[in-house]
């Protein structure tokens, strides 16, 4: 049973949400707290595996409670924020912070029907994962290993990323190593819409490549990476000699839309040997059998190995379906798939005893 407190100044909000949750068995609302005053007593009280946070709150924001309650007390954190520019930015620093999830709160925008399904899978996705605080930065900049000496011949080559729980990080420490020439990327982090925008804006500011949400018909060309927009699945199309981001609509794939699976299977259509494939931490399902067609289809593929993850779920289901090539450990990533690019598909995977 995972037991969850409720954070929230909106009375509503907190009805709905507790009426929500109890549909389903195996949670259970201990308790609920106006404010994060209220809230560090019935943390003591309840000991909760999850906290539910909203972001605008009376007293104190929730950010700031956040920041104090990951120092002196770190455990999993799911945020609801308003769907707005300005609190998709906050829900970013959210998970800087140390947030598992970040979804958007009931409202005007997203109706009970639409919140309930991902909520509970972002509680259970909080309440498996593992929660460690971030060691503070030394001062100066951070030296990154340059990997620029791996690139050789990456024409019409493609690199296919999928995320979700604890992927956001992830997804930062692979791309923040890659050089500026490195082949196209798509990407699929489980992440609601409008998130995916600061999402991308976070990441264009950290790395050497140009980052940002792909938009229908983006061409996906050397030194640029595309992020999925939230809510709609992105596949990788060709035109000519050229590959092509189309965005679409769609039934939801594994509960989720961006789909990790929607975006791997038209990879492996469509780039096959040509693409090298990463499954990166997360909760579920989505993506293993997609890294699976890549593989199939003459393509690399990669899987986050379990001590490296915040959630072993995605990259583990890929390893069980035999769709990983190498199992990898997050800091050794991106110089794995830059190795894998440079090599042809038989030499890879002899060298890497597969």
């Amino acid at each position: 049973m995972i037991k969850v407190l409720v954070v929230d100044d909106s009375a509503v909000v907190r009805k709905v949400i507790c009426d929500e949750l109890s549909r389903y068995n195996d949670i259970q609302v201990v308790g609920t707290a106006v404010d994060p005053y209220f809230a560090r007593d019935k943390i003591v009280e309840l000991n909760p595996d999850v906290v539910t946070l909203d972001l605008e709150m009376p007293r104190m924001d929730g950010l700031s409670f956040l920041s104090k309650l990951m120092k002196h007390h770190p455990m999993p954190v799911v945020v609801l924020s308003s769907l707005t520019p300005k609190n998709s930015e906050l829900g970013i620093k959210a998970l800087d912070l140390g947030a598992v999830e970040v979804l958007c709160k009931p409202g005007a925008s997203y109706s009970t029907k639409d919140i309930a399904q991902p909520l509970v899978h972002a509680i259970r996705s909080a309440a498996a994962a593992k929660i460690a605080v971030a060691p503070a930065k030394a001062p100066g900049a951070v030296e990154r290993p340059s990997y620029e000496n791996l690139l050789v011949q990456t024409t019409h080559k493609i690199i296919a990323i999928g995320a979700s729980t604890g992927g956001t990080k992830a997804i930062e420490a692979v791309l923040s190593r890659m050089p500026p020439t490195a082949p196209g990327i798509v990407i699929v982090q489980h992440m609601p819409e409008h998130f995916t925008t600061s999402f991308a804006k976070r990441l264009n500011e950290i790395s050497a490549l140009q980052v940002r949400e792909a938009r229908d018909n983006d061409h996906v060309i050397p030194g640029v990476a595309l992020i999925a927009p939230g809510n709609h699945h992105m596949l990788l199309t060709r035109s000519g000699g050229t590959y092509v981001a189309k965005i679409k609509d769609g039934p939801r794939v594994h509960y989720q839309r961006p789909s990790v699976d929607v975006l791997f299977h038209s990879v492996a259509q469509t780039a096959g040997r040509n693409a090298v494939g990463a499954i990166l931490t997360g909760m579920g399902a989505d993506g293993a059998r997609g890294l699976l067609a890549m593989r199939s289809s003459g393509a690399y593929t990669l899987a986050q190995n379990e001590a490296s993850c915040v959630v072993f779920g995605m990259p583990k289901e890929a390893i069980k379906l035999g769709a990983a090539d190498e199992v990898v450990a997050l800091d050794d990533m991106t110089h794995s798939i830059l190795q894998a690019l440079q090599a042809q598909p038989k030499a890879r995977r002899a060298a890497a005893g597969g």
